[in-house]
């Protein structure tokens, strides 16, 4: 699966959802996640593949499921847009996976805590994530989207600031 997508920067929450919500935006998520970033001591994943490994634990606050997906995501392209292509499984048990990756050589980094709301409006998903301090501080709003033309769409329905837009992983933003 490929994935297209942004982040804004600097946001209201409760402004972002207040406009979301006027627009006539449909609630899809309101979730708590763990995600366990895997990769070698010398970082061959992000080295060799640019991208990473993940297990991401998801309590589905709507509806109280629980579940766990291992995911690759490989970066393919930062310009305007940031482009992944992802291939994931849901794993039944996500400890026994770790095992074995851990076995495999990977090793778990830092887990990283995040809340998402998630908001759906004419095939575009607006994403608001809040993570825990130590991850990142600040919360964001990630838009996620099918079509490139759908980007300048998504800004102008909630009159966005450009200049808050990035193509920047959480990594990058974490050493800014």
């Amino acid at each position: 699966m490929r994935e297209k997508e942004v982040k804004v920067l600097n946001i209201d929450k409760d402004e972002i959802e207040k406009k979301l919500i006027e627009i006539g935006a449909l609630l899809v998520k309101d979730e708590d996640q763990v995600n366990y970033r895997f990769d070698t001591d010398d970082s061959i994943l992000k080295k060799r593949h640019n991208g990473y490994l993940r297990i991401r634990i998801t309590k589905n606050n709507l509806n109280g499921k629980v579940k766990s997906v291992m995911t690759f995501k490989k970066s393919i392209n930062r310009d305007s847009l940031r482009v992944n292509e992802e291939t994931e499984t849901e794993v039944s048990d996500w400890e026994s996976t770790a095992k074995i990756l851990e076995i495999l050589g990977y090793k778990q980094k830092r887990p990283g805590y995040k809340h998402r709301r998630s908001y759906f409006f004419e095939e575009i998903y607006f994403e608001i994530d809040t993570w825990d301090e130590a991850t990142y501080s600040k919360p964001y709003l990630e838009i996620e989207i099918s079509n490139d033309e759908d980007l300048e769409k998504a800004i102008a329905l909630l009159n966005l600031d450009r200049s808050q837009v990035t193509t920047k992983s959480i990594d990058d933003l974490r050493k800014d």
